[in-house]
């Protein structure tokens, strides 16, 4: 029996079908070294003791009714001073908005600020855009990005179309690529979107909006700084909606603890939308993260600690993918700068397996690393890319230490069994 026309539209998750193929040899005693996960394993990656002793704690207070449809006013004036204090964003309570994560504030502004039929430019590689476009029935305008610009979209990528979007979704630190903006590159869009809402403002028509999901910021390396467009032009406080929260610093993706800040007007209608569809984070863990991101050693301490973890795991795989490059073989990787994700190529379509079977498209390169190199990784058209492109994420959010090197024996083994 048929569904709705939405429902039946629905593509299925190429990242699921890989998870499939890897669970399949899993039952049949293999060892697969499984990095498509963006996500955490707790065993490796718990999230702080000091929250967790916070949930509890208001679980044990019969912190168990409904919560405030926009968030805890206690979160709310948490979530301001945090974002004052580390980022110096000057937002209020009632410019902030909770709810179960990240996915529905981004699923409430495409239903908030769009018309059915508007189009949202988004660039590719990039997370769940196309669906959310789908579900939203708007018409996606997709820009597919370059390695050289680390994959992330440019003002020249986007200034072609920037008179016909309604929405510009734009993620930093970016999943799949762990990459970041530049201070100009990030600037130079702002001045864009500027410009182009000063035009509508003349004619009386819609703004451009910008998403901007910075659900990974707190997760940089190195000498990587995190930019927003509100601190670089304090002209796009008007038009830019923030997604955030604490998935993945605090390695909570379970505890469904996310905020959307932004213009007020957006966010109240985004709190109505959302208050229809029930999409409000647990009351327990809201009363916990608000007490938790006030204690500033312990947060800092925990920062810290992941910070340090992953990218002491980013960078082992980073050099391993040089090491093997300067040995003569097919691979890349795009150096670490954030988040969870390392950026690595695989250019081997057109290689010839042992079993005599050359690999015609990058399907069937994933299966080869899967089944012969017992390594699960990502295809960048998985987020949206071209099928033709030999661009991967690796995640090491449930990467043990000890299993690099073994891994690393193992893609070289498979690697040289290529002709």
């Amino acid at each position: 029996m048929k569904t709705s026309s939405l429902a039946e539209g629905l593509k299925g998750s190429e990242i699921i079908k890989i998870a499939g193929e890897v669970n399949a040899l899993k039952a049949q005693g293999e060892t697969i070294y499984n990095q498509t996960i963006g996500d955490f394993d707790p065993s490796i990656f718990p999230i702080p003791n000091a929250l967790k002793s916070q949930i509890l704690e208001a679980y044990e207070s019969n912190h168990t009714n409904y919560p405030a449809a926009n968030g805890m006013q206690e979160l709310r004036n948490t979530v301001s001073s945090y974002l004052s204090q580390r980022l110096g964003l000057d937002y209020e309570a009632d410019e902030i908005l909770i709810s179960g994560g990240a996915r529905p504030l981004i699923y409430a502004i495409y239903q908030t600020v769009l018309d059915v039929n508007d189009s949202v430019l988004y660039p590719v590689p990039s997370w769940n855009n196309d669906a959310y476009t789908y579900l939203a029935r708007n018409n996606a305008v997709v820009v597919e990005t370059k390695p050289e610009h680390k994959f992330m979209p440019t003002a020249e990528d986007i200034a072609p179309h920037v008179q016909d979007i309604s929405l510009l979704a734009l993620c930093s630190p970016l999943n799949p690529t762990g990459t970041t903006f530049s201070k100009q590159a990030l600037l130079d869009i702002c001045n864009l979107v500027v410009a182009e809402n000063n035009r509508r403002n003349a004619l009386g028509i819609k703004p451009l909006y910008v998403l901007y999901d910075q659900i990974y910021w707190q997760l940089t390396y190195g000498e990587t700084v995190h930019y927003n467009p509100v601190e670089l032009v304090s002209e796009m406080r008007d038009y830019t909606i923030f997604v955030d929260g604490i998935s993945k610093a605090f390695a909570s993706t379970g505890v469904r603890v996310g905020w959307a800040f932004g213009p007020k007007h957006v966010i109240a209608k985004m709190k109505a939308m959302l208050s229809h569809i029930g999409a409000w984070s647990p009351k327990a863990e809201q009363i916990a993260t608000a007490n938790y991101l006030g204690q500033d050693e312990e947060v800092s301490e925990y920062l810290g600690w992941i910070k340090s973890e992953l990218s002491d795991r980013l960078v082992t795989f980073y050099e391993g993918f040089q090491q093997l490059k300067s040995k003569g073989f097919s691979v890349d990787a795009i150096e670490p700068e954030a988040a969870l994700y390392l950026t690595v190529q695989f250019d081997l379509v057109g290689k010839t397996t042992p079993q005599g079977n050359v690999l015609s498209d990058i399907k069937e390169v994933t299966s080869y690393l899967l089944k012969e190199a017992k390594l699960a990784v990502v295809p960048f058209y998985a987020f949206g890319a071209s099928t033709s492109s030999n661009w991967f994420r690796l995640s090491v959010g449930t990467a043990k230490k000890e299993d690099i090197a073994t891994i690393f024996e193992l893609l070289e083994s498979a690697l040289q069994r290529l002709s």
